[in-house]
């Protein structure tokens, strides 16, 4: 929902029960949401309808005088085509004026057939029919959970069609049908309120599960936000040990061991504390996260993975990677970051940043490595690369030697 939405539910229900009143937006979602069940009441309520109509006549054909039954039978006709059309505009959602007219112009011919059937019939059969067709609408009222403004209509088409027949009634007098209707009306004017109050208890139930979700969802995003925070390196940005080792395990399996061709290059910056101790922590932490960046950019895609490991060390997954495509990727990652030019002016290596690179690889085919084996060797080779000058990448067991700065590297 807009934030706006989010504010007004939390205003609604900060304030009384009595006073929600949905806005557009929020209307709009309340009947998309509550759609399925005031399409099955109305259906359901429809084919009751219907079958009552039908056994009433049957009952009626069997009990009554055939001419008062054939007097009866036209206007109870009316009532089934009204009913089965209103139940088939709630078969699928339509506009809301289409349900509004299906329902309130149903109701009414179903209304004017219940009390037809009495006119029609006359004597005892008049007042009766006329009580019934009320009845019937106290239960559309009651049951059907629609827009208060059809509730309103319903009820006043109901009194209304009440009190014209009424009033034409040749077995009372006026004053006696306006007395009847004021009785009948008080009726159906506490069953219009008690609609009402259900409504808007339907409406903050609504509103409570409109705050239930939003505030679920706040957690889960502020879950989200601290997993990722706990995953991820707050320096340069990429993922941090925890989540490496977490997917070393991942990838390894459960008893750690497997046959995938896999590489791992640890790569470690040379002389870093002297580049503190020189240009100060600020910068360190600048070059690191430009190192991060360099490494990223040195990735083959999304099936490489790279880790702030310790430091100033770097741990690259290589998957599916044989040693001669670890040795490419380390040693692009060693000239990439030694051509960025960042200074380090007490380096014995190079006046500028470089990395020493250590590689370990487990062909496809090969014994079961474990993924702690393996950063083992990467690790040992990382030392060979140091031990054999720095800005070099070393695969274990074997030292690839690359020139220092200015021989050629």
């Amino acid at each position: 929902m807009s934030p706006a939405a989010n504010k007004e539910v939390e205003h609604l229900l900060a304030g009384r029960t009595r006073d929600i009143q949905l806005s557009p937006e929020l209307t709009r979602r309340f009947r998309d949401r509550s759609w399925p069940q005031m399409s099955k009441i109305v259906r359901a309520w429809m084919i009751w309808v219907v079958v009552l109509d039908l056994s009433t006549l049957a009952v009626n054909a069997v009990l009554l005088p055939t001419e008062t039954v054939r007097l009866m039978f036209a206007p109870a006709s009316i009532l089934i085509p009204a009913a089965l059309g209103s139940q088939f505009a709630f078969r699928k959602p339509r506009p809301l004026w289409v349900q509004g007219a299906a329902i309130l112009l149903g109701l009414f011919l179903i209304l004017m057939s219940v009390a037809l059937v009495g006119v029609s019939a006359g004597g005892e059969f008049y007042e009766r029919h006329l009580t019934i067709m009320l009845f019937v609408a106290v239960t559309a009222i009651i049951i059907f959970p629609v827009p208060f403004s059809w509730t309103m209509s319903i009820a006043a088409y109901a009194l209304v069609i009440y009190l014209a027949f009424q009033m034409s009634n040749p077995m009372i007098g006026r004053g006696s049908a306006l007395a009847g209707a004021l009785f009948f009306a008080t009726g159906v004017i506490a069953t219009v309120a008690a609609r009402h109050t259900a409504n808007i208890l339907a409406y903050k139930t609504f509103l409570l599960v409109l705050r239930d979700r939003m505030r679920l969802d706040e957690l889960t995003d502020t879950n989200a936000r601290l997993e990722l925070l706990a995953r991820t390196d707050p320096l340069t940005g990429i993922a941090n040990r925890r989540w490496m080792i977490e997917t070393l395990d991942q990838v390894w399996g459960g008893d750690g061991e497997q046959t995938q061709g896999n590489a791992i290059l640890m790569c470690d910056v040379d002389h870093f504390k002297q580049l503190n101790d020189r240009l100060g922590h600020a910068e360190g932490d600048r070059c690191l996260v430009k190192i991060a960046g360099i490494i990223q950019s040195s990735l083959r895609d999304e099936r490489d993975q790279v880790a702030r490991y310790g430091g100033e060390e770097f741990l690259v997954l290589l998957r599916n990677a044989d040693e001669k495509v670890a040795a490419v990727v380390a040693e692009q990652i060693r000239s990439r970051v030694e051509a960025a030019s960042l200074p380090n002016p007490l380096s014995t290596t190079c006046p500028y940043v470089t990395v020493s690179i250590g590689v370990s690889v487990t062909e496809e085919g090969e014994h079961k490595v474990s993924a702690d084996a393996l950063q083992r060797q990467a690790d040992e080779a990382l030392y060979r690369a140091k031990q054999g000058g720095r800005n070099r990448v070393a695969i274990f067991p074997t030292v690839l030697a690359k020139a220092r700065c200015g021989e050629g590297g």
